[in-house]
Parts: structure tokens; sequence; C-alpha cells
């Protein structure tokens, strides 16, 4: 992003970082937002909301390193964990309590959101079984390597449009996004 932070940028009137946290929250499931600074401009902006704020400290090094602090906070009960990228603003509520009631079907399986004709991308809900395969990821590959090496079931579940595929990381992807919508 040349040194603007994408989390920031505004989406339905909101920084895209809250916008999805709202979204994530409207589902009625906990949400946790792993972040690098606690005090820093995301979590200024998320101060309103009742999420948990989990730090990662060596977010620097890569996606595998959020997704190794969020797992790490999970309570013993939970029987899943649903990856949300934060810079992906076409997933709605509605997709993630689709990917929820996915989830509910089949509680030991992956479950992967799709684009409406069949591409995997995201979110991902993990069952519990790979909690610990999470717990040792690292760099910036992200759960790629659990979802590969995963020897259950993984469903896709298709999503409207290009809502699982759609992710925003250069300016560039921002303007042709706006021109877009």
């Amino acid at each position: 992003m040349r040194g603007a932070d994408k989390l920031l940028n505004t989406v339905q009137n909101a920084p895209l970082i809250v916008t999805m946290t709202k979204r994530a929250l409207a589902t009625g499931l906990p949400v946790s937002v792993c972040l690098p600074d606690l005090t820093g401009p995301r979590a200024n902006a998320l101060h309103s909301l009742a999420v948990s704020m989990v730090p990662v400290a060596d977010a620097d090094l890569g996606m595998a390193h959020s997704i190794r602090a969020g797992t790490s906070t999970l309570p013993d009960d939970c029987s899943a964990i649903m990856i949300l990228p934060a810079d992906m603003p076409e997933i709605t509520a509605r997709d993630l309590r689709q990917m929820h009631t996915a989830h509910k079907a089949a509680p030991t399986a992956i479950i992967r959101g799709a684009s409406a004709d069949g591409r995997p991308g995201h979110p991902v809900v993990f069952p519990k079984s790979t909690f610990n395969k999470l717990a040792g990821i690292s760099g910036d590959t992200g759960a790629k390597p659990v979802i590969s090496g995963f020897d259950g079931e993984i469903r896709l579940v298709p999503l409207p449009a290009q809502h699982a595929l759609t992710d925003l990381d250069t300016p560039e992807d921002w303007q042709n996004w706006h021109a877009r919508s």
C-alpha cells in the first residue's frame, strides 16, 4: 500500500477494519481481532466495539503469526475458529452466517468460502482438530499448510459473486474495486 494502512481505508463510511468487525459481530458469534499494536490506529478505531483484541508482537513476520496468536486465545470448549482476513470488503455478515451454518452441518470438516463459480477463498472455518497445527504455522502463507495437510473433509461454500476472493492489497486494487462498486 506504499505506506498507507489499507485497513483504515473507508468502506461504508468507516475504516475497513471497523466495517469488517461489525459484520463479524452481526453474526452473534464471539469476535477476536488480531492486531500488531493494541494502542495504534487500528485498535483505536475498534475501541467502542465489543471484541477481544489480541496482540501479535510478530505480525510483521506474516499472516500465520496472527492466526497463531488468535488460536492461542481460544477457550477449551471452542469447537472451531473462523478466520476472516480484514481486507476482503465484499464478505458480508450473511456470508459469515452461511459459513457458520455449514460448520454446524459438518463440524469436523474445514469449511472454506468460495466464489460463486467454485474457486476457493475466504473465510475459512477450522475445526478443533486443527488447532494444534494452526498453533505451529509461521510466515506469510497463512494457514495454507494446514489446509493442504488436512486429511479430513474440506467443504467449499459458494458465496455470492467474488465475495470470497476480493482482496484489496494495493492502491490499484482499491481504485479498481471502487470503480466497480
